[in-house]
């Protein structure tokens, strides 16, 4: 298996006195109207920069945001495009309005591909998170413009491919969450290859009752389980193959945890999806944050994928000491699974 393609990089366009296109992911929370969380503007800055540094006349950033039906203004630009201006502070940058207000956007449409491209001379993708999508704006776009790999797009592949090349053993993955079919492609990509699969939530009752995988996963020994799937609900520690009748494990036990913790710190590259519970309820967290505090603390290659994971290493506040944390959630899993992305594939090599 070999690590990720490399498409030619932004570092290498001639952008003076030009007019480029940026498509980046800026599908951020809003809530009433405001930018809740800016991670993903910010982490589309380094291209921006880029591109302004080596005096583009003009940089213009498309992105989708949410999944609205048509023109809906809870969806418009407007916060994403305010906080996006604070932040670069260049008036040579403009942020043109939601993608998916266009109903040509997700059928990669040539009219709107062509709208989106007027008026530019150079295309950049650096949107990796959408990266598994075949639309206008990653795709279409790309058919009409030169076109180049941004520098986050780039850190994505380069990082990710890492897991997919020729490892630092020992190669520990850890999964979590709550279906198997959702990581199965994954799982089975990637775990054959691992030295070990840790498997913690509720894919471990899954896997216990009927192991999908050709390898044997490492299961909690024990569980925190509720009497009902309620935060107030009465809790006890109980083994993960000997639940009282009636009640659910809601997150890894303390002999869990600090198993899984001592596996990740004999690890040389670690990559984890998923967390270990119901992690949003206070009462079901500390294996998940235990987990992640035990990627913090490996001297490893240490990668994080999926929301719910990235989430809890921030929450846990040691995202600073992952080696890397993926910005991708969908277009991750479908790089590890060994698929190729659409959005890559239109990007020439480098």
């Amino acid at each position: 298996m070999t690590p990720a393609r490399l498409p030619r990089s932004v570092e290498r366009a001639d952008v003076g006195a030009k007019v480029v296109l940026v498509r980046s992911d800026l599908n951020v929370p809003l809530d009433d109207g405001r930018v809740a969380d800016d991670t993903r503007i910010r982490a589309s800055l380094p291209t921006i920069r880029l591109l302004l540094e080596r005096d583009a006349r003009e940089v213009r950033v498309c992105s989708h945001l949410g999944r609205p039906k048509g023109h809906d203004e809870k969806f418009a630009m407007q916060p994403v495009r305010e906080r996006l201006v604070e932040l670069v502070g260049d008036e040579r940058v403009t942020v043109l309005e939601n993608t998916r207000f266009d109903e040509g956007e997700t059928k990669n449409d040539e009219r709107f591909a062509r709208e989106l491209a007027d008026g530019c001379d150079v295309f950049v993708n650096d949107a990796f998170g959408s990266a598994h999508r075949a639309h206008a704006s990653t795709v279409g776009v790309a058919q009409l413009l030169p076109t180049y790999a941004g520098l986050l797009l780039l850190d994505e592949l380069r990082n990710l491919g890492k897991l997919l090349g020729d490892v630092e053993r020992p190669f520990t993955i850890v999964s979590g969450g709550a279906k198997v079919e959702d990581k199965i492609r994954v799982l089975e990509n990637l775990g054959s290859r691992a030295d070990e699969v840790l498997i913690g939530g509720k894919m471990a009752e899954d896997v216990r009752t009927d192991n999908p995988f050709s390898f044997d996963a490492v299961l909690p020994s024990d569980v925190v389980a509720a009497a009902s799937f309620d935060e107030r609900a009465e809790t006890q520690v109980a083994p993960f193959d000997a639940l009282p009748d009636g009640w659910l494990g809601l997150d890894i036990g303390p002999q869990t945890r600090d198993d899984f913790a001592r596996r990740v710190a004999g690890a040389r590259t670690v990559f984890w999806n998923g967390p270990m519970g119901v992690f949003e309820w206070p009462a079901f967290a500390e294996g998940t944050f235990a987990v992640a505090r035990a990627l913090a603390e490996s001297d490893g290659f240490t990668v994080v994928g999926g929301g719910d994971s990235v989430r809890a290493v921030h929450e846990a506040r040691v995202a600073d000491r992952i080696s890397w944390i993926s910005t991708g959630g969908g277009a991750s899993l479908e790089l590890l699974e060994g698929r190729e992305l659409p959005g890559v594939a239109a990007i020439p090599d480098a």
